[in-house]
């Protein structure tokens, strides 16, 4: 079906561009930008107030499969992304088993082929098994479609692997995405350090076992003049670590989670097992920081961390709980009442750190709303408010801590390679 969408705010941070106008969406393709009145045979779509922007890209999603499928699956995942606008996501490869081989990226490519609605980019492991003793063939696997490296989920203890890694990932133009987390400072804990874990009992992280692995890679980057991307960061510490870097032109780039901009570590004073993750959810202080942080270029990306557990996995008592919320069906609608509605950045900042920016990261190929070419877009309704129930996640998991909370601003359509995937809140496939 072709479709003109009439009235829109197109904001297309890929061409700095944002204008109203009409989108006549024809044969797949973007046939025309501009003030077109009507077209014969097409669905008119009425987006007065509302957006149209790029298909987002999330660089750090948790699809489970292969090895946990009863918490989600390729298919349950990418269709979880759909639902939230999000037309690119990058996966990765804490699986069971982990991709650390052609084999396993195989068939983590082959499932993908088979049950993905949205476009998946597998990254790979730094280390055999994620076991952080020795290197992963990175060769084969960039070879055979990784556009990273990671051992996400822990941390690369081994500097001199990490510095091998970060030589290596320079012949292939990869980056080295490194989980942030000293495991003998972090120990045991649950929770940030801090008030609340003093108040509630709950042991603590400290902020600094983040830290000093931020600081550790940013030197070896500057040593080896690496890619290293630092995954979630959730420190005032660690922003002010990455802004040192990029003022001396360190190969440094950063991501952080929509929840770290929205939630503090007061919440865990409910003891509410979604309001476990890991980093875990910090001070208000540091939160402030990470908002400055993206306002002012420090940080690159906005991600999800989509990381899904069952419902007999995460309902039990909070020291035994996994770390991990899901983020895929919410990431707009709280990045936008976060930071939009609190006036903290623009939209078209907003969108570039959700589109441009994990692309050009991970190498994607990805390109703006360009007349001529396959529509890869979302459509925002902005004004119209709902409420998410776990009925209506198409997650196979629902430990999201948003349910039953008003929010507005959530995908009214996704369009991947010029099919429209989902429109009103209804996936078509």
């Amino acid at each position: 079906m072709d479709y003109l969408i009439k009235g829109i705010t197109i904001v297309d941070p890929f061409n700095e561009t944002s204008k109203v106008g009409h989108i006549y969406i024809k044969d797949g393709c973007i046939a025309e930008i501009g003030s077109i009145q009507s077209v014969p045979d097409a669905e008119i779509i009425d987006m007065k107030g509302g957006l149209a922007i790029p298909g987002l890209v999330d660089m750090h999603v948790h699809l489970r499969e292969p090895g946990m499928e009863s918490a989600e699956t390729i298919a349950s995942g990418t269709r979880a992304a759909a639902m939230g606008g999000i037309t690119d996501i990058a996966c990765m490869p804490n699986t069971t088993p982990p991709i650390d081989s052609p084999s396993t990226l195989k068939l983590v490519q082959a499932l993908v082929a088979r049950d993905g609605l949205v476009r998946v980019h597998p990254i790979a492991t730094i280390t055999k098994g994620r076991a952080g003793k020795e290197l992963s063939e990175i060769g084969d696997l960039v070879t055979h479609g990784a556009v990273a490296i990671s051992d996400d989920g822990s941390a690369v203890m081994n500097g001199d692997l990490i510095r091998r890694a970060l030589e290596y990932s320079k012949m292939f133009s990869i980056p080295v995405i490194e989980h942030c987390e000293d495991v003998n400072l972090a120990g045991t804990g649950v929770v940030h350090e801090g008030y609340y874990s003093t108040l509630t009992g709950l042991k603590g992280i400290p902020a600094a076992a983040e830290e000093v692995i931020v600081a550790r890679d940013i030197i070896l980057a500057a040593y080896t003049g690496g890619h290293i991307h630092l995954a979630h960061i959730s420190t005032a510490g660690s922003v002010e670590l990455v802004r040192w870097a990029k003022e001396r032109g360190i190969n440094v780039t950063c991501e952080v989670t929509a929840h770290h901009l929205a939630l503090t570590d007061k919440e865990i004073t409910s003891f509410d097992t979604r309001y476990k993750m890991n980093p875990p959810l910090r001070s208000e202080y540091d939160r402030e920081a990470l908002i400055v942080g993206l306002a002012d270029g420090t940080i690159d990306c906005i991600v999800t961390d989509h990381a899904p557990h069952s419902r007999a996995h995460k309902e039990v008592e909070f020291n035994r709980a996994p770390f991990g919320i899901i983020g895929l069906e919410t990431l707009l609608p709280v990045v936008l009442e976060e930071l939009v509605d609190h006036q903290l950045l623009d939209i078209m900042d907003i969108i570039r750190k959700v589109t441009v920016n994990p692309a050009r990261i991970l190498g994607i190929e990805r390109t703006g709303l360009n007349e001529g070419e396959p529509a890869n877009l979302t459509l925002i309704d902005i004004t119209n408010r709902g409420i998410i129930n776990e009925a209506d996640l198409v997650s196979r998991s629902s430990n999201s801590p948003w349910l039953g909370k008003p929010m507005r601003g959530f995908p009214k359509m996704t369009i991947v390679n010029g099919t429209v995937v989902m429109q009103n809140r209804k996936l078509l496939f």
